[in-house]
Formats: structure tokens, C-alpha cells, sequence
């Protein structure tokens, strides 16, 4: 029966009442008891609520009452596309007024469309209908209508429609909150740029896997694409996002359909795999994973390439923490990634230890480097000769942490993947250029270059060359006087910034070498390209020179390399005399190693730099006469 106004009234009061706590998990729910309360309120046989979506151009039933029996599958009016629709369907995209079809009695457009009693007979049975439909507005746009049918005609008041118009500002208002939750639900459970699972939708749902009594083992992938950074430089930030894009899809598509696949950021991803798995699983997960993302991707002209690498692990729920089993696979990956690349680690017991020893490094390094738990030792580089020291070069100790004495190779690696590089690194170009001051003041005429290692964040930070600068003029320093150690691959790795950061160093004086020279990737024409002066040989190639004819080529060619280019050449890790007669007889005369001096404390070292000279354990005067007539000593 036609509403009164009074009854309309306290109609729209117990809406907006019932609708007032609606959310995004309740608000269809909360929708049916509405359209329920309309359809007993105002006599009619059927009320429905349609959103409209302009993305796909379609208006989309969500919720009618009382729910149709034996609905047709496609429902003809369950998403009908604006560009097919009838006349009255398609005045649903931009309605800004009550639409009524079929009906009379009220002072509003009345639509007549075959066409839609059609579509409504193939969805209800009903031939003859009567219907109005309220728009829903937001701003300008619509965003849906909420409508009402009677079979056979149906008058429909101004006080009715007002009241509907009223019940649908309710219902906009509504679903622009619901909207609203949703899109910031998506932004904390979806990552923005893939669309994959966010990092706090893979912690929430490995959380639940994890439980006791959980079904386990909980296979779990740590997927760290290769080498992205070049890709970044390269090509730019755009492209990079697009590669990404373009691998996400791949590993959703490549998934199985309850296979969680997640961006922790950057370019890692995570995938658990759904259900109890085993090693073999996940394994061969593993590696059809590795396949996708390996296949070529092409942007705009180019084809770009990239491995992953890969990390497994396995969490028995109950057992295992989310971030623990997460970590477990992090460190099975940098296993695959230390070995190279493009490869698959498998986590295992020794490297838990492993892990937590790292998470203890990790929790004191900057403690550390703050209250100055750190100390430097020195070991001098000799010329082979006559013993003279040449120079001095700076190594980090960390005499004071949790675990003892540690050496670099165990906390510089993690100071690097925690920002602590950089600041671990001024520490020490300041330490050591305080000690050289230091040393100085005590022996006036003393003629050394201070040898110190930078990390590869340090080197291509903007402000490096700057803070250089400023230890050096603080310690009343000149540039010659120290010597920063850079590795092959951060050459290879930012060729670029790094040419531009030498090249402000070259401008104070400072001297270049390359370190461990032999192991990375560098060419001759970044030897040609960039400010260097010296190469250090590795101790890899010179611990067997005895023995190995293929060492012994390489280090020649390396002499030779460095002759050609005017480079100063160091041998690193000499410990027999057998290895110094090779050298000098190759013509290397620049070493460091345990033989010649283990690396000392400043005030040890300070008496042999009063000295001048280390003693040789071998007698030069010997070696020169039994020289052979091309000029190369014995060996």
C-alpha cells in the first residue's frame, strides 16, 4: 500500500538507523534487511540495489529481496553492459533524478522499452512490470540506483519517491564509506604496483598456516630477482616498474589457485604454497618459477633478461614463527645468490646458526660503531726488495661484540644490508686518518700512504667525496697520502656513478686501487675509463703460484696489464718464500701477507714505520747472483 507521510518519515528514521554501523564486511547484509524493510513498508513485490561500475561501463546487481528462485545462468540482469543495454538500463549510467517504467501517477520521466520488459521477463517470469529507479550520487557521479518492481501497474507518490530519494543519499553515503575502508584495506593488503599480496597480507596469512594444529609443512619461496639494479640505472625507474609488473603477473599466473603470491618490496617475492608440502614440492615449485621469471620480457625496443634466485624452506606449524620461516628462506636464497645467481638454495640446519649469529651482528653493529667498540689494525705493504713499507692499510676489527672477536668478512656484509655501510665506512676513513696524523707527529719524516676499503654504498653516495675532504683537512692530510680500496664489482655494478665519485677523489689527490683484482668482472675498458692506480692481486692467485702454472699466467698477465696502463700492482697474501721469488721473478715487488707482517696494533706498527723497514726473511743478495741470463730469478 502507498505510504503517508508520517509513515515514510519514521521509514527513512529506521533506515539511516539500521545502516548507521554498516562496514565493508557487514554493509550487504545490513542491505538485504533494508530492501526488506522497504519491500514490507511499501507493498511491492521486489526491491533491488545496483551498483555502477565505469571502469567496465556496467551497472551490477548487489542485492535484491526477496531473492529470486531458479535464477538463469548468465542472469540477464545480473551485470548489464551500458553499451547493450535497453533504454532503461542504459539511463542507470549518468541518472540524476527518480527514472520510473511502466508506471503513472507521479510527475517524473516515465520510460516504455520493449526491450527491458524483455530482459526482466527473462529474469522474473514477470510480462508486465512496473518499476522506478533512485539514483545514487557522489559528487557528479552516479554510482548506482536503488529500484523497486510490482508486477502489473503501480502509481508511485511524490511523498513515496522523495522518501526514496532521502533512503538513497543514505545508501550512497554508505557505499562511499564502504568504498573508502575497502581502498584502505587494498592498500595494506595489496601491494600498490603488482596488485600481488602485500608484506602484511603474507604476515596475516603465514600467521594462520603457522598455528598449531595447522596443516604443515608450510612450504615457503624467496624469490630475489638478479642484478635489477643495472636494469634500474640503465633504463630507468619506469621500465624497472613495468619488468616487475610483468614478472608479478607471471608468478600469479604461474601459481596454483590457492598458491599465495606476495611483494615483501623491491624486487622480492614470497610465494607459500597451499597445503602440506614436501621439499620435493617445493623444490620443483622452485624451479618452474625460476623458469618463468627467467624468460625474456620485452620493453617498448628492448629484451631484458633477468635470473632469480631462489630460497626454500619448510615451517612446521606450531613450531615456527612467521618472520622465522620467512628468514630460513631468506637465507637459502643469498646461499643461491652467493654462488652466483639464478639458482635455487635449500635452507638447513647449520644455516639457522648461521642466521642467528648474523641477527646478533646485526642487533649490536651500530651500538657498536656509535660507543666505538671497533678498533683497526694495520698490516703494512713492503717492497719485496728491500723491505721498505710503502704503505699501511686499515682493517676493522670487532674486538668487543656478543660473539667475541670478529672479523670483517663476518659484519661488513651485514653492515651493508642494513644502511650501516656508510657510516661503518666514515668510521673508518676517519679512524685511520687519525692514527696516520697520530703516527706522524711522532715521526716527522714519515712517507706512507694510508690504504683504507670502501664499501660500494659508500662509494656512489653523493656526499663522499666531501666527507674525504673534510677527514683530510681536519688531520692537516694531502690527498697522495691515502688510498681508498674498491672492489671489481662495485665498478661493474655503477660504472657511472662511480667513474664520477673517482673522479672528485682524483681531483684531491687521493690514490685508487682495485681490490682483490681478478675475481669480479672488470674490463679493460673500465681500467682505461676510470682514475685507478693501483691493482691488488688477489690472495686467491698468489697462495699457489708455487705450484699452479695457470696462477702463475694469471698474475703475469696482470703485471703485465698494470705495466701497460702505468698502474702500481700489490700481491696480497703472501706466506713462503717460494711465492715472493715467483713474484719478484714476474716482477711484482709490492706484497702484503702473513710472512712479511700479520696485521698490528698501532703502537707495534709504529715502531717498525720508526724503523723504516721489515726484516726479509731471504737473502736478495743470493737471489740476484744465481739470476738467469733472460734477468728472472729462480724459482
Amino acid at each position: 500500500m502507498p505510504g503517508t507521510r508520517r509513515t515514510l518519515e519514521s521509514l527513512v528514521t529506521r533506515i539511516a538507523a539500521r545502516l548507521m554501523p554498516a562496514d565493508a564486511a557487514s554493509h550487504l547484509e545490513v542491505v538485504r534487511l533494508v530492501l526488506q524493510d522497504l519491500v514490507e513498508e511499501l507493498g511491492v513485490d521486489t526491491c533491488f540495489l545496483r551498483y555502477n561500475d565505469h571502469e567496465i561501463g556496467a551497472t551490477i546487481m548487489v542485492a535484491e529481496w526477496p531473492p529470486r528462485e531458479n535464477v538463469p545462468d548468465p542472469d540477464p540482469i545480473g551485470v548489464v553492459y551500458f553499451r547493450d543495454a535497453d533504454p532503461v538500463f542504459a539511463a542507470v549510467e549518468h541518472l540524476k533524478e527518480p527514472l520510473l517504467a511502466g508506471a503513472g501517477g507521479a510527475s517524473y520521466p516515465v520510460v516504455e522499452s520493449p526491450d527491458y520488459t524483455d530482459r526482466v521477463f527473462a529474469a522474473s517470469g514477470w510480462s508486465e512490470v512496473s518499476m522506478v529507479a533512485v539514483p545514487l550520487v557522489s559528487g557528479q557521479i552516479t554510482t548506482g540506483v536503488l529500484g523497486f518492481v510490482n508486477e502489473g501497474g503501480r502509481p508511485w507518490s511524490e511523498d513515496e519517491v522523495n522518501a526514496l530519494t532521502l533512503i538513497a543519499v543514505l545508501l550512497a553515503q554508505v557505499q562511499a564509506r564502504v568504498r573508502a575502508e575497502e581502498d584502505l584495506r587494498r592498500a595494506a593488503y595489496e601491494d600498490a604496483l603488482t596488485g600481488l599480496a602485500s608484506r602484511r597480507a603474507l604476515f596475516e596469512y603465514l600467521d594462520k598456516r603457522l598455528e598449531p594444529g595447522a596443516e604443515g609443512p608450510v612450504g615457503l619461496l624467496f624469490l630475489d630477482l638478479d642484478r635489477l639494479k643495472a636494469l634500474n640505472d640503465f633504463l630507468g625507474h619506469d621500465a624497472a616498474d613495468s619488468y616487475l609488473c610483468r614478472i608479478a603477473d607471471r608468478l600469479a599466473k604461474g601459481s596454483r589457485p590457492d598458491d599465495l603470491v606476495a611483494r615483501l618490496g623491491g624486487d622480492e617475492f614470497v610465494v607459500v604454497l597451499a597445503g602440506p608440502s614436501s621439499m620435493e614440492e617445493a623444490m620443483e615449485r622452485a624451479e618452474v618459477y625460476q623458469d618463468a621469471v627467467g624468460a625474456s620480457v620485452a620493453l617498448g625496443n628492448r629484451t631484458v633478461g633477468r635470473g632469480v634466485s631462489v630460497g626454500v624452506a619448510l615451517g612446521r606449524p606450531g613450531e615456527l614463527s612467521s618472520a622465522s620461516l620467512l628468514s630460513r628462506a631468506d637465507q637459502a636464497m643469498m646461499v643461491a645468490k652467493r654462488q652466483g645467481g639464478n639458482g635455487v638454495g635449500v635452507f638447513t640446519e647449520d644455516m639457522n646458526e648461521k642466521g642467528k649469529r648474523r641477527t646478533i651482528i646485526e642487533m649490536n653493529l651500530r651500538t657498536s660503531i656509535d660507543d666505538e667498540h671497533l678498533t683497526l689494525e694495520y698490516q703494512p705493504e713492503i717492497d719485496l726488495r728491500t723491505g721498505t713499507i710503502l704503505g699501511v692499510e686499515a682493517l676493522v676489527r670487532w674486538n668487543r661484540s656478543p660473539l667475541g672477536v670478529l672479523q670483517p668478512g663476518e659484519f661488513v656484509e651485514v653492515a651493508e644490508a642494513t644502511n650501516l655501510a656508510g657510516e661503518l665506512g666514515e668510521w673508518v676513513v676517519t679512524r685511520a686518518c687519525t692514527q696516520l696524523a697520530e703516527w706522524k707527529r711522532k715521526i716527522p719524516d714519515l712517507r706512507i700512504t694510508m690504504s683504507v676499503n670502501v664499501s660500494p654504498v659508500q662509494l656512489v653516495s653523493m656526499d663522499f667525496d666531501a666527507t674525504v675532504r673534510s677527514v683530510l683537512h681536519r688531520h692537516g692530510l694531502v690527498g697522495s697520502e691515502l688510498c681508498l680500496e674498491i672492489t671489481e664489482n662495485v665498478v661493474v655494478g655503477d660504472l657511472q656513478r662511480t667513474k664520477d665519485t673517482l673522479r672528485r677523489l682524483e681531483r684531491l689527490g687521493v690514490w685508487v686501487a682495485i681490490d682483490d683484482f681478478g675475481t669480479g668482472y672488470s674490463s679493460l675498458g673500465h681500467l682505461k675509463a676510470l682514475p685507478v692506480d693501483t691493482l691488488k692481486i688477489d690472495k686467491g692467485f698468489v697462495q699457489n703460484l708455487e705450484h699452479s702454472e695457470e696462477d702463475r699466467v694469471i698474475v703475469d698477465s696482470i703485471v703485465g696489464l698494470a705495466s701497460s696502463f702505468g698502474l702500481q700492482v700489490v700481491a696480497e697474501g703472501v706466506e713462503t718464500v717460494g711465492t715472493v721469488k715467483q713474484l719478484l721473478d714476474l716482477g711484482c715487488t709490492r706484497a702484503q701477507g702473513f710472512l712479511l707482517s700479520r696485521p698490528t696494533t698501532p703502537d707495534r706498527l709504529r715502531w717498525m714505520l720508526q724503523a723504516g723497514s721489515v726484516r726479509l726473511p731471504w737473502n736478495m743478495d743470493t737471489w740476484a747472483a744465481t739470476k738467469t741470463v733472460k734477468g728472472r730469478l729462480p724459482h
